[in-house]
């Protein structure tokens, strides 16, 4: 099974003036693109080759599980992002504010965490087993499905996410993305509830 680059859900330039055409083109093309060569390249031949790309996160460390992660991981997060103005679900706001207080609160919980996750990483919103909603930090491959917690949002913290257009300033890029979150995709993945197993969540 070859892992495959897919397209993105929107236009390269779409994101604009929040992301610039040229850091999605080095961001999809060259960062995402590479980790995706890079696994096809260390599964071939072996029993990996024929795992769906969850599968080999759960089952895999090292290099296999870096780039099969780091795949995942930016699959998921171009579908985190619109450039239209979205609104979560009134299910979804409701267990937000329950859990957090308020959606407000949870913005500044989510930012909070994600200005501070210390160096590269993903800063997460995942259902835990047992349904719990929660805001987690990880660092550089890191992701929730390896300790099969299903992500409903993520922010790539990563300084290849947004140097061109932010340099250091990790704070400004991250309230760009909160006006550009797709609150209709985070919604779909909380209402469907057969997607807490995780196996074939991401496309």
């Amino acid at each position: 099974m070859q892992h495959i680059l897919a397209a993105l859900p929107y236009a390269m330039n779409a994101l604009e003036p929040f992301l610039m055409q040229e850091t999605l083109y080095y961001h999809h093309e060259k960062h995402h693109a590479g980790y995706i060569n890079k696994l096809n390249a260390l599964i071939k031949g072996t029993d990996y080759e024929e795992m769906s790309l969850e599968y080999i996160i759960t089952q895999s460390d090292g290099a296999i599980f870096n780039n099969a992660a780091q795949t995942f991981n930016h699959n998921f997060y171009w579908n985190c992002l619109s450039p239209v103005k979205t609104e979560p679900s009134e299910a979804l706001r409701r267990k937000i504010s329950e859990v957090f207080g308020s959606m407000e609160k949870f913005k500044e919980e989510f930012l909070s965490s994600a200005l501070n996750n210390f160096g590269s990483g993903w800063t997460w919103l995942v259902l835990d087993q047992h349904e719990h909603l929660k805001i987690i930090n990880t660092s550089n491959a890191q992701t929730p499905i390896a300790h099969f917690e299903t992500p409903l949002l993520t922010c790539d913290v990563w300084e290849h996410a947004y140097y061109l257009d932010y340099k250091n300033e990790r704070a400004k890029y991250l309230e760009g993305f909160w006006e550009h979150i797709n609150w209709e995709n985070v919604s779909k993945v909380f209402a469907d509830k057969e997607h807490l197993n995780i196996i074939g969540f991401c496309k």
